[in-house]
């Protein structure tokens, strides 16, 4: 078992990789886990 782990925070992009980290880290360290998700301004997402 890994060491006692209480809160971790995790950089989240919504992909496929992070949602399934999340739920790993959650079920193997039984921590609360905090995400951040950040708007970096790429702007492809936005209409001409």
């Amino acid at each position: 078992m890994p060491s006692a782990i209480n809160k971790a925070v995790l950089a989240y992009s919504g992909g496929l990789d992070t949602s399934v980290i999340l739920k790993w880290l959650q079920d193997t360290y039984r921590c609360e886990v905090v995400t951040f998700t950040a708007d970096i301004g790429q702007g492809e997402e936005l209409e001409p």
